[in-house]
């Protein structure tokens, strides 16, 4: 065993690329949408139950704040778990994995995601 390794278990203390960021972001996305199913599929099957259950999940997503958060979260996730999937299937076509193309496309990722989450904020509020 090679004793000159560095061993550092502390991840406070690591400076992350920002590719790697927008990886480890692209998996906590994709837990908070497989979560975000439960609400969801509540606000389906309520919503099409009946007349008053649809009007009463039109009625939260347009008048409780917490249903609209939840909604503008759901919808931010899906929009940078969207975004990182696409920059992930352009790694692997071997399209942008130079160093300096995966801190480029890890930019464009965090710009569109911003814009598509500013956008989607717009649409719930």
């Amino acid at each position: 065993m090679n004793s000159k390794r560095p061993v550092n278990l502390d991840l406070s203390t690591i400076q992350f690329p920002l590719p790697a960021l927008t990886s480890i972001a692209h998996r906590i996305t994709g837990v908070i949408l497989f979560i975000g199913l439960i609400f969801g599929f509540w606000a389906l099957d309520a919503s099409l139950s009946s007349a008053e259950g649809f009007a009463a999940v039109s009625d939260a997503l347009a008048h409780n704040i917490l249903a609209k958060l939840i909604a503008w979260g759901l919808l931010s996730a899906l929009a940078f778990h969207f975004v990182a999937g696409v920059k992930h299937l352009l790694m692997d076509v071997d399209i942008g994995v130079t160093l300096e193309g995966g801190v480029k496309k890890a930019q464009i990722t965090v710009v569109a995601s911003a814009v598509l989450i500013i956008l989607a904020g717009v649409w719930v509020w």
